[in-house]
């Protein structure tokens, strides 16, 4: 078998003379580029503090993810790495865009690479039907919290 590719996030510094901000709220976090809040997701991990993707692990089966804004500015865990868009079903796709959000990509070319998103394969939830693929990260999940 052979290795699986690395992957690195780079999380942006904020802009000179400025910092991050704590959540106004206890339910919600502080959008440092709107200034608006962005609300607490309600379930997985914790939503990130801080600008960027933020890596973080499942309250409720361990699983590692890394946070992500999407593009209607709700946080969404995805999977790390990235998988053959043709082995993940449609419903299932995501894809990383230039300003560090992401966006459900429902038709791809086979030679398309694709992120899932955590809820898909979580094995506090029920086993995935119809993908090999998600059906594998899931027990994954599942032989953590057995």
């Amino acid at each position: 078998m052979g290795d699986a590719p690395r992957l690195t996030f780079a999380v942006p510094e904020p802009r000179s003379g400025g910092s991050v901000s704590e959540p106004r709220s206890a339910g919600s976090l502080l959008d440092p580029r709107s200034g608006g809040s962005v609300p607490e997701p309600r379930s997985g991990g914790s939503a990130p503090r801080a600008v960027g993707p933020a890596i973080a692990a499942c309250r409720r089966c361990g699983g590692r993810g890394v946070w992500y804004r999407t593009a209607q500015g709700r946080w969404i865990m995805i999977e790390p790495g990235e998988l053959a868009s043709a082995a993940v079903p449609a419903g299932s796709r995501w894809q990383l865009v230039g300003d560090g959000t992401v966006v459900r990509s429902g038709s791809a070319a086979p030679s398309d690479r694709c992120r899932v998103g955590h809820a898909d394969v979580c094995a506090a939830g029920p086993e995935p039907v119809g993908s090999p693929v998600l059906l594998a990260l899931w027990r994954g999940h599942a032989r953590r919290i057995a």
